[in-house]
């Protein structure tokens, strides 16, 4: 389907809907939609990325998707882990970088951890990398470079995830102010955003029926 242009807020509102409509808490869709927008700012697959990992872990639980301990190699009961619980965790696990690099692995749609490294970068005041298979995402906080293998960058699943403390980016993506999103991405997402919607009653289909059923005769 043919790209269609939507504003950040757009992209952050449907991302973070979507998000609830899957299962994850509200605090967690939030900090999804906000990584979604921060991708599309620079012109990346965000909301793809996001619609391809709701649609892995529909219906998981959300235990067998989180890493099972933070000591030693990132894991999760799933054998998979995902990005948005373990960014969630890597933001709040930032000052152990400071003593070392952090492993995590195997990761779905490992771009969906550069937000999250992001916040990282930004609470450290210094470059955070994430580094896999020959890719590497560097960012400070603001901007985001990739290197090494592009393509891999948008990888669907990855054994292992390296993240440590980097020198800033020497050549960041352009940031765009507006996101261009296919028809079908919008679509799955929307999919998974109706969840939120509250059914109709039949108080609610008689509002929207204006009179109703009143009988003034």
């Amino acid at each position: 389907m043919a790209g269609m242009s939507f504003s950040l807020n757009e992209v952050e509102a449907l991302a973070k809907r979507a998000a609830r409509g899957s299962g994850l808490h509200w605090g967690l869709a939030e900090e999804a939609a906000k990584g979604v927008r921060w991708l599309a700012r620079f012109g990346l697959p965000g909301p793809a990325l996001l619609a391809d990992l709701l649609i892995l872990n529909d219906g998981a639980a959300h235990e067998d998707l989180t890493p099972s301990d933070l000591d030693g190699v990132w894991t999760a009961p799933a054998g998979r882990l995902s990005p948005l619980i373990a960014g969630a965790a890597l933001s709040d696990c930032a000052d152990q970088l400071r003593h070392g690099s952090l492993r995590l692995g195997p990761v779905s749609q490992p771009m969906l951890l550069a937000p999250f490294a992001a916040a990282a970068a930004r609470y450290l005041g210094q470059g955070v990398a994430l580094r896999w298979a020959g890719t590497t995402l560097l960012g400070d906080g603001t901007v985001l470079e990739i290197s090494g293998d592009q393509a891999g960058a948008t990888a669907e699943l990855v054994e292992h995830v390296e993240c440590a403390l980097a020198d800033p980016p020497a050549k960041a993506l352009t940031s765009v102010e507006r996101a261009e999103v296919d028809g079908q991405t919008w679509a799955r997402l929307g999919v998974f955003a109706a969840r939120t919607y509250a059914p109709a009653t039949e108080a609610s289909r008689l509002l929207g029926a204006g009179a109703g059923v009143s009988d003034n005769d």
